[in-house]
């Protein structure tokens, strides 16, 4: 099924922000735009067929957001952003609502919940 909804981060510096979600999470940039150069940068980046925008304009959102990404293995994930030096801000966890999820938390301080069903 194709993503219909695509969520919107705000962030504050770019390149900080490319450098945790390319090098750290293993997405990639699928196109940026910028008016011209100086001017707010807007990405969208992609993982596991999962999309997002990525804007440093002040106007589109506010820093603070959360995404929930929903992975086939939660635990297989939060392994390998371990291994890329990415520390969860929670750990994966067994919840009541019976999935396995943890919690990340970008440079911005936007928040990436990613879960599996058990």
């Amino acid at each position: 099924m194709q993503q219909t909804v695509i969520p919107q981060l705000r962030t504050i510096n770019a390149e900080r922000s490319l450098s945790f979600y390319v090098d750290g999470l293993g997405f990639s940039v699928d196109w940026e735009h910028q008016f011209e150069p100086g001017f707010p940068l807007f990405l969208q980046l992609t993982r596991s067929g999962q999309t997002i925008f990525l804007t440093e304009h002040a106007g589109d959102c506010q820093v603070g957001g959360a995404v929930y990404f929903k992975v086939q293995d939660a635990t297989a994930c939060h392994a390998e952003f371990a291994q890329r030096g990415i520390v969860a801000t929670h750990p994966p966890t067994q919840t009541p609502w019976e999935t396995c999820e943890f919690v990340l938390t970008d440079p911005d301080g936007n928040r990436l919940r990613f879960a599996s069903d058990l």
